[in-house]
């Protein structure tokens, strides 16, 4: 991931941009995107701050505690369901992949299908 851009930099981008020269030519000078300097005006406009945002973490699954039980029930009674329809049988609108991980979360592994192998003869050479 890249990392921010200095306070340094902010300062003078802003700096030059009060003293009336153009998104454009700050861009130019500064070597930084045009949209990089509006978006950094921009905020600073509506929040009072141009200091760099905070990394945002992974917030965890959108699964609460007790889907736990229901997914461990859904999984006994299916256990070659989809993704899918481990999805509906639970009633979430939680993505599939999310399905998925919780599913790694509680150490249930999948095979591919039957459907997915290779049917086709094999190439005879001569």
């Amino acid at each position: 991931m890249a990392a921010a851009y200095s306070m340094d930099l902010r300062t003078r981008v802003l700096r030059d941009s009060d003293a009336g020269i153009s998104s454009k030519d700050l861009a130019a000078r500064y070597h930084v995107s045009r949209a990089w300097v509006d978006a950094l005006k921009q905020r600073r406009g509506e929040t009072g701050t141009f200091a760099p945002l905070k990394p945002t973490k992974f917030r965890g699954l959108a699964l609460i505690p007790t889907d736990l039980d229901r997914r461990a029930t859904v999984l006994a009674a299916r256990p070659d369901a989809t993704l899918e329809e481990i999805r509906e049988a639970l009633r979430t609108s939680a993505g599939v992949t999310t399905i998925w991980r919780a599913l790694k979360q509680l150490d249930f592994t999948f095979k591919k299908s039957g459907t997915r192998r290779r049917t086709a003869a094999p190439r005879r050479r001569g």
